[in-house]
């Protein structure tokens, strides 16, 4: 009789597990956080400026806000302690609007004309709405100064807000027709094919229908619009005149050092716009969320 055969037990594997070395682990963690970093650095290089602008709004300068002399709340307690600046920003503010209310309008009805209808001319048409926004500034200004001392002279317009307006609503205007265009694109057309099969008129089906719909390409392109105006110096300088917005004025207090009541205004510009872009976050996560 065969004894039966007994299989031996496995020898245990003595061998110590791998383990990288320090140097590989920190080459292994950089490579899977390369991204996130390169973002970061990125952020900081961007954000630099701003931080240099709210910590110099508390300097506690002389003639010249270059080197940090100390702390103080003065110039939050009185922004437009320096003479101009608040009128410089009030101009700036007033231009922003004007300029942005009229070329949201006129680019929001282009918008519609070239996504929506045919005509002779569409082609050269959308070209040309690329042209503005592919034009060097100092090109473009140096452009709208001979028009405007050329042409508006004649008429008894000369070179100050007036000026101001009309070139901010030409460059403008581009930036909204492709904002707005793009927004109409991505609608469906069957929807407002079903309305006018409710006998819904024309008028009707544009108020009801298309602009609820494209309400958030308009509003978009309004706040480029204006953050846009608000921030042109190169134009601005061309057509300004003897008329001083907020970076016109940054521009020629920067000569001796921007005081640091303009750090202020600017820092708060900036503080506004974060809390509109996150408010509009916000709400349309909300309105996501209840649907």
């Amino acid at each position: 009789m065969t004894p039966p055969t007994t299989t031996p037990a496995p020898t245990a594997d003595r061998s110590p597990a791998y383990r990288p070395s320090s140097a590989k682990r920190v080459q292994l963690w950089l490579a899977n956080h390369f991204a996130v970093l390169t973002a970061v650095l990125v952020l900081l290089y961007l954000f630099l400026p701003v931080a240099y602008t709210f910590a110099f709004s508390f300097n506690d300068h002389g003639k010249t806000n270059i080197v940090w002399q100390g702390f103080t709340w003065v110039h939050w307690q009185d922004p437009c302690g320096v003479p101009g600046v608040c009128e410089s920003l009030v101009t700036s503010l007033q231009v922003g609007v004007i300029s942005t209310v009229v070329a949201t309008v006129l680019g929001t009805l282009m918008a519609l004309a070239m996504v929506r209808y045919r005509f002779r001319g569409k082609a050269a048409s959308n070209l040309l709405i690329f042209v503005p926004m592919a034009t060097p500034e100092i090109v473009m200004g140096a452009a709208l100064l001979t028009i405007f001392v050329q042409g508006f002279a004649n008429i008894g317009i000369n070179l100050g807000f007036t000026t101001i307006v009309f070139a901010h609503i030409m460059f403008c205007l581009s930036f909204v027709v492709v904002t707005v265009r793009a927004r109409i694109q991505s609608l469906d057309p069957r929807i407002e094919e079903a309305a006018q099969d409710l006998y819904a008129s024309p008028m009707q089906t544009f108020w009801k229908v298309t602009f609820p719909l494209i309400l958030p390409g308009i509003a978009g392109a309004a706040m480029l619009a204006f953050s846009l105006s608000f921030d042109d110096f190169i134009i601005t300088n061309f057509v300004s005149g003897n008329e001083a917005t907020f970076p016109k004025f940054v521009y020629v207090a920067s000569r001796r050092g921007i005081p640091a009541e303009a750090n202020v205004i600017g820092f708060s510009m900036f503080v506004i716009a974060v809390l509109l872009v996150v408010g509009a976050q916000v709400v349309s996560s909300l309105r996501a969320s209840t649907k």
